[in-house]
């Protein structure tokens, strides 16, 4: 899994005044537990793009002033009319010690049902992961290519290598659905084949 790198400035003082005027500098409070203690601190709101405002998840490598620390994202806090991103948990990486994450979901290949008309749905963009950080992919790859129309992927159809799904094994996670158009096409070329069998059945001779 790739690391996107992040500087923050520990903060001197905690509470809602330093946090808003935090926010209005266009800083972001953050808090790094997980450790030995936590690391209140503040890294620029331009400093997520990479890391929160991307499909992608990533471990980061944060330096507090000086000090390094490896983490992850453990949740994310915004405005409720701005959408505007105005508090970051991180959680720090401990050896050996097993974490959550939510993995995207990819899918490889070329769905069979998907050529012959049907929908391809993914239904769990992503699916949280509990294991090792250096277990953890960058995504959960899903392939497809033995796909047809009417069949799904559950969670409990996933197996990952030393790590854990935690989401609910019966949902659906993929599935090729059948469209409008082939439902509509099913009847049609049901009906030429149900006229050529009527004069045939017609010409059978009758049981004596």
């Amino acid at each position: 899994m790739k690391s996107v790198s992040i500087s923050g400035s520990p903060r001197a003082n905690v509470g809602k005044t330093d946090a808003k005027a935090l926010r209005n500098s266009k800083l972001v409070p953050c808090v790094l537990y997980g450790g030995k203690e936590q690391v209140h601190f503040s890294v620029l709101s331009a400093d997520f793009k990479n890391l929160i405002y991307t499909p992608e998840v990533n471990t980061v490598n944060l330096d507090i002033a000086g000090k390094k620390y490896h983490a992850i994202v453990q949740e994310t806090q915004y405005h409720k009319l701005t959408d505007h991103l105005i508090h970051v948990d991180f959680l720090e990486i401990q050896p050996n010690k097993p974490v959550v994450m939510s993995l995207p979901v990819k899918t490889t290949g070329t769905s069979p049902g998907v050529r012959n008309g049907g929908k391809l749905v993914k239904k769990s963009k992503t699916l949280r992961v509990k294991g090792l950080v250096e277990k953890m992919p960058e995504a959960i790859i899903i392939p497809i290519d033995k796909m047809e129309i009417g069949n799904t992927v559950r969670v409990s159809d996933i197996k990952l290598d030393g790590l854990t799904i935690l989401n609910a094994q019966n949902i659906t996670v993929i599935s090729v659905d059948m469209t409008r158009a082939v439902a509509e096409e099913a009847p049609k070329a049901a009906a030429p084949a149900a006229k050529a069998a009527a004069p045939a059945a017609a010409k059978a001779p009758a049981k004596k």
